[in-house]
């Protein structure tokens, strides 16, 4: 259908101005509208899956039945425009800007630091103040649902949640940030922020719905509404009549309704659709009728309207009624998330029937019923086993549409319930679902009728119908199910390699949610009178989030009250983050003749490439080149330690997702399809490599290898009383920086310059990268980055190379060339965190003093070498961790494989050495029977010490964050308290842990630490600070501000910090290490002090002059108002030859304590509350570094307990966005979150006596991995089963349910390795 065809006109208010399209094209979603054709920037694309909220947006609508106005937040990724006639929508910056004047949801954010790279902001914003448009005094639980569907990799959550807990009811004056009990005559400690100056939340403020908008609602008469695009036609019917007709016309046109189906197969598979039928306006869609069986629900209820309505229903019935309703609210709770059940249909939820569904099991099992209408009439038919025919098949013809779904009320002595298990607590689809109901006659516990349904077991909705045969008739009792599961595990058999994997999980869980059934049953019986005995009561898992404390040491009283170091001072640009107007790299508005750049990637692992045919996608519209390899003037490679990486592949690919080609079109839509369109044929080659397994097997490695000893290990392995070995597995974890690789390549015009705006933490390396790629002086090439929203690491080498085939894109076309890679093409494409495989051998006494220690550590580097070497080293120089061993060795080794290459991510090693040594003390304490925090103690650095590698340092500070912390968190009390629960709680289990941290700041590499600034006094006094630092989220120019200040004794607001540009500041160094404050601060702090000596003899002859005075005046005397500043920063080294050196300027220190509950049947936990104590020295800043403690924690905790990245048997990355790769949300932040920066603290080495605090505490997020591991000891030893145990991380719920070693999975025959292809491979 062509785009000529005239359409309707769409007709939609946004921001209270009315917009109208003539063109409205059915392929554009509201995001690209909103960001491309409106300029309104402020809406995120984080994800294009509904997955992250980063694009959340309030849609308003009015009813003219009921005269009421709904507003709800929705994602605007999967909003198709044409579906939004006659809606109004707000985004971030309808609410509030710095122009005009904030919302109070936007300045809380900010102020209580709730904003650190800001990308993920907009949408927390939009998710709260369309919850608060709806109910201005919300609860805690109100929040968190709301929040649940916003994503953040930054911040930890801790300090949104305390933002958003100043709307709640339940909101204490300041008691989330006072101290514990402090007495009224102590001083008051310090406060991150100040609730008392919050403006109020005014309702009269906000945009009031359209008028024009109720008036066309009312008066007009509903007609079909038609849109014509490039490729596809719109069809919105207003009649039940003559959306049957179109469907008879059109049987294969799909019907869309919250387009979280059919979206995501047009974005995500390319799948393309002719015509679109969207019954949106149908009002018998909608309609709901009771009956004396039950309710009759309209399928084009939202879940959200679905769960609303069962809630209001539940008073006006006896519960006996509600059983299925219920049901439903459970699991409506913690089916997708708020933006998604804001649009998703009841009717699309049921017929997209898929495997997993949470809604059709309990449906099922409830005995609902659906009404289909056709032009052959209507028919009710039974939502049971035979509904259900294949993968996303139901048994409606492709003419019929689902008019409504009927939920029958249950009867006296019925029950239903809903269970399920998913990877993450919240917004994630569940790996086992279920819907169970059981029916007895009164005064009896004889079943009369029984139905059991589960999801995630099969390529359909399945019924346990034999597991159901074997229990009705017969008295529901212990043995009556003994033998029902049996029958069940005989019944539901899965093949080891079904598709989703974890099968010996998922056929443990039919039993263990089966058991929970029974529970809950057998209390029923007894409220009911049948039952004599108390049976056991599982209670769920808590999960209030409590007040927190973060706790750290004011300024001294004579510092000057304009002075800001030392104080919690906002990020600098925080509200501009929180209302939209802060700049990222795609956020740059659209220049002339500008190019979309996107990649053709490897389909194949090993193979080579035979022959390439770019004529297909050289025809399609839009489309204006194909870039190779032979198209690159200069370097066609990238060198690091002696090997090189192609910037795109010529002869042959070494992964799936190895970068080949790059269609160059007028917009991102067409380069795609173009992309699609180009040919490769390749010829495998043998043997890929994917696992460490198998590149130990082939000695497949990148040189060198490194290995250190202190004393002599061989030696003291024949002198100790025992010997354990142990061998422990990690996993790798993506970035997932809220926003992907970014870059915009502009050719100035002339003399071959370019200017490059990319998303990186250095940008000299791209800048030295885009000239070598095209063979020019450096000279032409200038990197600006303004922010980024995220990096970890991952936005250096990689972008890099991104940005080199960006620029011969650019110098070929001479035109603005922009790539902005997709969620999946960027985890596809760009590595991540390198999992390791490493076996120890410790030698101990039985005092548990540790002796001997023998580490051998292997990482899964991918098929570049990276950073993978560095890596290797870095986890050989803190294998010591906190702990004093006299004889050690390490030896470690990056793995070549054909994945893609892995890369620098936050801790750099050390999260993965440091869980080996942890979890090699961990068995020693097992072995001996000893609490772990007691085998600890006994081995940490004591007194004066030196290193495995022969460094010098005082461990005072860190004995002290382990004794701080332990009394902090009251660790002997609560130990007991955690022993007694396990002692009354046979299927629910808590678990603690203390992990101390001793980390080394700097670079090894000695070149590396040294920085340079440049600052400009302008004549009206304003200052210009310019670093090598590069800002993304970790607040970096926020303290640059606070130095200046300092140095120059003006208040910031004077100074201001725009960009990072190799124009400004040559030749810097990268934004890593956790050095950039320390570096950058130094310099910026240099030029500072050279330009207000320059001012001194100005001030001698005017004392009492005013800044802005002196400036002026110094100008007249001719005095330089521009100094360059620069730090030499120290000289570290490490001799690999002798092992020794010194390789860091000093250590951050930190000890954290978490606990657990864990639940043993499914393997589900909460963090029920962290203490973290850590020694930075005097903070810069503590509002920033507090935030980066807890979101590096946080981070930590993702790495260690969900993050799974999980790669098919011939190397595809399966996880490529945020429904297959959980990172933790709101829900998996522990209840209790507590902060403490050790008090008196110095250090000489940096900065007014601060420390680089970036990286160290994500290893922190092990004691949640640590006090897992305790909870699931305490559940062997209920089975008998004493001693060191394997749990490798992340310590899933698949992984901790198994360890847990219960009655139910032992019932489960384990799949035999080797005796078939598993789904996913274990690299």
């Amino acid at each position: 259908m062509s785009a000529t065809k005239r359409g309707d006109t769409l007709c939609v208010f946004i921001n209270g101005k009315k917009v109208t399209e003539d063109h409205a094209d059915p392929e554009t979603m509201l995001l690209s509208f909103l960001r491309e054709k409106m300029r309104l920037t402020g809406t995120k694309s984080g994800c294009g899956g509904g997955g992250c909220g980063a694009c959340t947006v309030m849609v308003s609508r009015y009813q003219p039945a009921t005269r009421i106005i709904s507003h709800y937040s929705a994602n605007a990724c999967l909003l198709p425009l044409c579906q939004l006639h006659g809606a109004a929508i707000t985004t971030v910056e309808g609410i509030g800007s710095s122009k005009t004047r904030i919302h109070p949801v936007q300045e809380r954010l900010a102020k209580a630091h709730g904003s650190q790279c800001g990308f993920c902001t907009p949408g927390m914003v939009m998710s709260v103040y369309t919850l608060l448009r709806n109910n201005a005094q919300p609860s805690m639980e109100d929040v968190t649902q709301a929040l649940a569907g916003n994503l953040c990799r930054c911040t930890g959550y801790r300090a949104i949640i305390d933002g958003c807990r100043s709307f709640c009811q339940e909101n204490g004056c300041c008691r989330s940030r006072c101290g514990d009990e402090t007495p009224a005559t102590h001083q008051e400690k310090p406060r991150l922020f100040h609730q008392e100056d919050f403006l109020p939340l005014d309702p009269t403020q906000d945009l009031i719905f359209p008028p024009e908008l109720m008036l066309m609602a009312e008066t007009a008469s509903p007609q079909t509404l038609t849109f014509y695009g490039e490729r596809t036609t719109w069809v919105s019917p207003a009649s039940l009549e003559e959306l049957v007709q179109l469907k008879t016309r059109h049987p294969a046109a799909p019907l869309v309704m919250g387009n979280t189906n059919t979206g995501l197969d047009m974005k995500f598979k390319g799948v393309h659709h002719p015509l679109i039928i969207c019954p949106s306006r149908v009002r018998d869609l909608y309609e709901v009728s009771r009956t004396p069986q039950g309710v009759w629900v309209g399928a084009g209820c939202t879940l959200s309207e679905l769960l609303g309505l069962l809630e209001k229903l539940l008073p006006d019935f006896p519960e006996e009624k509600t059983q299925l309703f219920r049901a439903l609210i459970q699991q409506l709770g913690r089916l997708g998330n708020q933006q998604i059940r804001n649009v998703a249909s009841l009717g699309g939820n049921v017929v997209s029937a898929y495997p997993n569904s949470d809604m059709n099991p309990v449906l099922a099992a409830g005995n609902g019923k659906v009404r289909l209408v056709s032009a052959e009439g209507r028919r009710e038919v039974p939502l049971n086993q035979d509904f259900f025919v294949g993968f996303g098949k139901t048994i409606l013809k492709p003419e019929e549409v689902l008019l409504s779904v009927f939920l029958p009320f249950t009867r006296k002595g019925e029950f239903v319930r809903a269970l399920r298990q998913a990877p993450r607590k919240e917004v994630s689809f569940a790996t086992v679902t279920t819907g169970m109901r059981v029916w007895f006659s009164e005064g009896s516990r004889v079943v009369q009728e029984v139905s059991i349904y589960f999801g995630g077991m099969g390529p359909t909705t399945v019924s346990a119908t034999r597991t159901c045969d074997a229990i009705v008739g017969r008295p529901w009792d212990e043995a009556t199910l003994s033998q029902a599961y049996n029958v069940l595990l005989d019944e539901l058999a899965l093949p080891p390699s079904a598709p989703g994997g974890k099968v010996d999980f998922r056929r443990c869980l039919t039993l263990s949610l089966l058991f929970k059934f029974n529970l809950e049953v057998l209390q029923k019986l007894r409220e009911m009178k049948v039952l004599d005995e108390v049976p056991e009561k599982l209670l769920p898992l808590p999960r209030d989030i409590q007040p927190t404390l973060q706790e750290f040491q004011a300024v001294s009283e004579d510092q000057n009250h304009q002075d800001p170091v030392g104080r919690p001072v906002m990020h600098r640009s925080a509200i501009s983050q929180a209302t939209g107007e802060a700049v990222y790299c795609d956020d740059m508005p659209k220049t002339d003749g500008e190019l979309f750049l996107v990649l053709v990637t490897s389909s194949r692992a090993h193979a080579k490439i035979i022959d390439m045919d770019v004529s297909a996608a050289l025809q399609l519209p839009g489309v204006v080149d194909v870039i190779t390899a032979k198209d690159i003037p200069g370097k066609k490679e990238r060198a690091m330690f002696g090997y090189s990486e192609e910037l795109l592949a010529q002869t042959e690919v070494a992964c799936i997702g190895q970068m080949v080609c790059a269609v160059v079109a007028d917009t991102k839509a067409h380069a795609k399809r173009g992309a699609a369109a180009v040919k490769i044929t390749y010829e495998d080659l043998p043997d890929p490599i994917f696992t460490i397994q198998d590149a130990i097997e082939r000695s497949s490695y990148f040189e060198p290898q490194r290995e250190i000893e202190r004393g002599n290990v061989d030696a003291a392995f024949s002198r100790v009383d025992r010997v354990h070995e142990g061998v422990v597995q990690m996993g790798g974890q993506e970035h997932f920086y809220m926003e992907t690789q970014s870059m915009l390549v502009v050719p100035v015009g002339e003399e071959a310059e370019f200017n490059v705006y990319v998303s990186t933490q250095w940008p000299t390396l791209t800048q030295d990268a885009v000239a070598e790629t095209l063979d020019i002086p450096s000279n032409r090439v200038t990197c600006h980055v303004k922010r980024m929203g995220g990096a970890f690491g991952g936005k250096v080498i990689k972008t890099s190379i991104l940005a080199s085939i960006t620029s011969v894109a650019a110098w070929k076309t001479n035109r603005p060339v922009r790539c902005i890679l997709e969620r999946g093409e960027d985890m596809l494409i760009t590595g991540g965190r390198h999992p390791i495989l490493a076996r120890y051998k410790v030698g101990f006494q039985q005092d548990g003093r540790i002796l001997a220690a023998d580490l051998q550590y292997y990482a899964n580097a991918g098929c570049a070498v990276d950073e993978s070497v560095l890596i290797a080293e870095k986890i050989l120089l803190h294998m010591d961790n906190a702990y004093n061993i006299p004889n050690m060795r390490g030896r470690a080794a990056a793995c070549r494989t054909n994945l893609p290459s892995n890369t620098a991510f936050r801790g750099f090693g050390v999260p993965q050495s440091l869980l080996v040594v942890e979890n090699m003390l961990n068995d020693v304490a097992l072995v001996l029977g000893r609490p772990a925090d007691q085998i600890r103690e006994i081995n940490m650095y004591q007194g004066p010490s030196t290193t495995h590698y022969k460094m010098e340092f005082s461990p005072d500070n860190l004995l002290r964050c382990w004794d701080v912390c332990k009394t902090r968190c009251d660790f002997t009390a609560r130990r007991t308290a955690v022993h007694q629960f396990n002692q009354h709680n046979r299927w629910k289990k808590r678990g603690m842990s203390i992990i101390p941290i001793k980390y080394g700041i700097a670079f090894a590499e000695s070149f590396l630490n040294q920085a340079a600034a440049l600052v400009h006094i302008y004549k009206d006094g304003s200052v210009l600070v310019t670093h090598g630092g590069t800002e993304m989220g970790q607040g970096i120019h926020t303290k640059m501000q606070q130095v200046a200040s300092r140095e120059l004794h003006i208040p910031p607001s004077k100074i201001y910090i725009s960009e990072t540009s190799t124009s400004t500041v040559p030749n810097t160094c990268p934004s890593a290490a956790s050095f950039g404050t320390d570096a950058n601060g130094m310099a910026v702090k240099n030029a500072c002090e050279i330009l207000y000596k320059r001012l001194e003899p100005i001030r001698e002859k005017n004392p009492k002059g005013s800044w802005e005075s002196w400036v002026r005046a110094a100008f007249f005397e001719k005095i330089s108002l521009s100094a360059t500043g620069y730090h030499r920063g120290p000289d570290l080294y490490i001799d690999w030859d002798k092992m020794e050196g010194q390789p860091y300027a000093y250590f951050t220190f930190g000890a954290c304590c978490s606990e657990v509950e864990l639940d043993c049947l499914t393997g589900d936990y909460r963090t029920v509350r962290t203490d973290i104590v850590m020694d930075i020295g005097r903070s810069v800043n503590p509002s920033v570094d507090i935030g980066q403690i807890e979101g590096a924690f946080m981070q930590g905790l993702g790495l260690y307990t969900l993050e799974e990245l999980k790669f098919s048997p011939s190397g595809l990355l399966y996880t490529r966005g945020p429904s297959q790769y959980k990172i933790p949300a709101i829900c998996d932040m522990p209840l209790r979150f507590n902060v403490y920066l050790l008090p008196e603290s110095y250090n000489p080495h940096a900065i007014y006596s601060s420390k680089g605090i970036g990286e160290p505490a994500l290893f922190l997020g092990s004691s949640v991995f640590f006090a897992i591991k305790d909870a699931v000891a305490a559940a062997r030893s209920e089975s008998g089963l004493v001693g060191p145990f394997s749990l490798d991380s992340p310590a899933t719920a698949e992984k901790a349910c198994m360890a847990c070693a219960s009655p139910f999975t032992q019932k489960v025959p384990a799949s035999k390795p080797g005796s078939f292809k598993p789904w996913a491979l274990n690299i």
